[in-house]
């Protein structure tokens, strides 16, 4: 019996799990495939039937100010928004890293963005910003919206390569003569570098693509997921789903080189 086991798990899968998986990869994919084949559709309504092969909504995309200027906002806050939330993750992982009162409670608090829905942070921070008389604007409520929903993804990233970093490499660099300050700059940033540019990628592509949160915290600098949006609520335009490859590539591309570099062994030393 204890020789079957093994035998079992070597036999292919069974029909119902290459059903299951299957059916699973046509609902996660097909969505992307109909609106890559609709982007480059000859029509002037997003739709089919097929009639014909165009890169014209390309060059329209990539002409358009409008979309331009979308497309640069959405580049710029998710710069800011990664950047931020990746240094106040780096800086959080390093002070948890020593035992101190609270510890699980700081820990439990900072994750609370990832179960807490979209539409209800967004709600909270315009009532705080209400009540404080601060604008609601792309820079300043939503890069603090966008701050918060990033930064326990960043940290959960960064955490756990200081957590089970070797101290003795500390210990070494100390005894050597190493100030604390130069261990930690000369020595742990250098070592956890790619994992703590894994986080940034991760946290600019969550930005890029954050949508809920920005549509109720801005005025009217738009991002590109809302023109998305706005493009296909008035208008139905037929560049949308040009545009909705074009987000899907950015994303793609932010989370594949991300992947790559977590990947690396510096990332997992």
């Amino acid at each position: 019996m204890r020789r079957a086991a093994p035998a079992l798990l070597m036999k292919g899968p069974t029909p119902v799990l290459a059903v299951y998986a299957a059916t699973v990869l046509l609902l996660l994919y097909a969505p992307i495939v109909l609106v890559s084949v609709l982007a480059v559709n000859d029509a002037p309504v997003p739709g089919f039937p097929f009639r014909g092969f165009t890169l014209e909504w390309f060059r329209v995309v990539f002409t358009s100010s409008v979309l331009l200027r979308a497309l640069g906002n959405s580049v710029a806050l998710g710069v800011v928004s990664a950047t931020v939330a990746t240094l106040l993750a780096l800086l959080l992982a390093l002070a948890l890293r020593r035992e101190m009162a609270l510890k699980g409670l700081i820990l439990n608090l900072l994750l609370i963005p990832i179960i807490l829905p979209g539409i209800i942070a967004a709600a909270s921070i315009f009532v705080l910003f209400q009540l404080l008389g601060l604008p609601i604007s792309l820079w300043t409520s939503a890069l603090v919206a966008h701050i918060t929903c990033i930064l326990p993804f960043a940290f959960l990233n960064i955490h756990p390569r200081l957590h089970n970093f070797d101290r003795s490499i500390e210990e070494a660099a100390s005894d050597l003569g190493a100030t604390p300050r130069q261990v930690v700059t000369k020595v742990v940033l250098p070592i956890i570098r790619p994992g703590v540019i894994a986080a940034w990628l991760f946290a600019f592509a969550l930005s890029f693509d954050e949508f809920v949160r920005t549509l109720l915290l801005t005025a009217y600098n738009r991002t590109l997921p809302i023109q998305f949006w706005y493009m296909v609520v008035e208008s139905l335009a037929p560049e949308a789903p040009a545009m909705a490859i074009v987000i899907i590539v950015i994303s793609v591309t932010a989370s594949l080189l991300a992947f790559a570099v977590a990947g690396r062994p510096g990332a997992r030393t």
